[in-house]
């Protein structure tokens, strides 16, 4: 009765208990070093370890110099080998939504031609329904306040709706992608219309997607209480997804989908596995940081003087302004250097959104902390590589000029990468044939067992 009245608190006996664990904790950074232990799978270069292959999608951001030492160079990204700014240009120039395609070429490792991306449009079209009473029996009922949380106990759910869970044969596990894949955007959607009503007793609203729309626009349709959105709007929300669709492979979600994946697994545990891992703030959540941030200076700072947006990044930098992290959150990037060809797509159609939606000093002020951070964390910053801005730099104030919540821009990198994450589930099942099994070193001495009599 007592642990059911305070169920969340933080009781004396557990605090002493927390103290014990930390006191007992004897590993420090420097034994990494002394154990010769690549700390997070990167060397001390920065450089990922290889733990894998892969045929979905590379990363370059180096390339060798005359000397045979490798540098630093523009970032590119691909998909199946074809460069993304490519694929991004093609869909653009012919005026079409690109997501779809996307997918196709990431599943399949080849670009559909005209009737084939129509037929996928229309299996993906098909699927975009969720289990009879789902929404009023599993999302309304049982509304939750994250709604990463609320993706991941959907998907999970879905397990019991589905007559050949753990069936493991390509056929089966493509299947239970494509309908991930097609759902996604509602149960992110509807778990965050049951949190605005319940919670914050908003007016609760469900629309039914409509079959003739895309992902993006599926997204916009069941999102907005009228309905409505603009062919500018949905072309970028499209864009965005296609950029977050995947990317290398040694992502922490995507790794843990292989991790999962190669213990046997179903697909909805390897799907819930991944969504775990992309809610957290290092991965999937910095972009709502980065929007925070800009809110912060923007209340703080005279955004028309640049002396005075350059202080700010420097007290950012030494932990006195915004959350004191010490972090100029959207700078960087654990492999590019140079650039990072997300955010260079990204960046010229926030600029378009932005004359739309008239955003336009706030795109100017976010053009000029993209010039300067770099500078200035080089300055106050021992790093080994060059510093840009990333894709979170930008896709934040794109959700934002799209109108969309806080509580669904790291959802939406769900939505855009259960692609990635459905195309390496299939990979690992494919290729694979044996459990990923990393070995630590224990550092613990050796001690004998004492009589629970004799203990202290």
């Amino acid at each position: 009765r007592h642990m059911k009245n305070e169920y969340s608190k933080i009781t004396p006996y557990i605090r002493k208990l927390a103290e014990l664990s930390a006191h007992n904790n004897k590993i420090v950074p420097e034994m990494y070093t002394e154990h010769k232990v690549n700390r997070g799978l990167r060397d001390m270069n920065g450089n990922g370890v290889v733990t894998g292959l892969t045929e979905i999608s590379d990363i370059k951001a180096k390339e060798k110099g005359p000397d045979g030492q490798y540098i630093p160079c523009k970032g590119e990204l691909y998909y199946r080998g074809i460069n993304v700014r490519d694929l991004v240009n093609g869909f653009l120039s012919d005026h079409r939504l690109g997501f779809e395609e996307t997918v196709y070429l990431l599943l399949f490792s080849k670009l559909p031609n005209a009737e084939q991306l129509a037929q996928f449009r229309q299996t993906l079209s098909d699927y975009r329904s969720l289990p009879t009473s789902f929404v009023r029996d599993i999302i309304l009922k049982a509304p939750g306040k994250d709604m990463m949380n609320v993706l991941s106990r959907s998907v999970l759910t879905l397990y019991a709706y589905d007559e050949n869970p753990d069936d493991l044969s390509q056929a089966n596990v493509l299947r239970q992608c494509l309908q991930l894949i097609a759902i996604f955007p509602l149960l992110a959607v509807y778990g965050y219309q049951s949190f605005q009503h319940y919670h914050m007793g908003k007016s609760l609203f469900i629309h039914l997607p409509k079959p003739e729309l895309s992902t993006a626009e599926s997204l916009l349709q069941i999102l907005r209480e009228s309905g409505e959105y603009s062919p500018l709007e949905a072309k970028i929300l499209d864009l965005a997804m296609v950029l977050h669709a995947e990317h290398g492979g040694g992502n922490n979600s995507t790794f843990t989908v292989h991790v999962v994946t190669s213990s046997g697994t179903d697909t909805y545990s390897a799907v819930a596995a991944a969504l775990g891992s992309l809610k957290g703030p290092r991965h999937g959540g910095a972009n709502v940081k980065v929007v925070r941030m800009f809110d912060d200076m923007m209340q703080n700072v005279n955004i028309e003087k640049e002396g005075e947006i350059k202080d700010y990044l420097v007290k950012l930098l030494d932990g006195q302004a915004f959350d004191r992290a010490g972090l100029i959150y959207g700078m960087g990037h654990a492999v590019y250097s140079l650039s990072d060809p997300r955010a260079d797509i990204l960046m010229k159609c926030a600029k378009e959104l932005s004359v739309e939606k008239g955003f336009e000093r706030e795109y100017a002020l976010y053009e000029t902390v993209a010039r300067l951070a770099p500078e200035i964390i080089s300055e106050k910053r021992k790093i080994y590589k060059g510093v840009s801005a990333n894709v979170d730099f930008y896709s934040g104030l794109v959700y934002r000029m799209l109108e969309l919540p806080y509580e669904l821009f790291t959802p939406i990198f769900a939505v855009s990468r259960i692609a990635g994450w459905s195309a390496h589930r299939l990979e690992e099942i494919q290729t694979a044939g044996k459990i990923i099994r990393p070995s630590y070193i224990s550092v613990k001495p050796l001690k004998e067992y004492v009589p629970l009599d004799k203990r202290k």
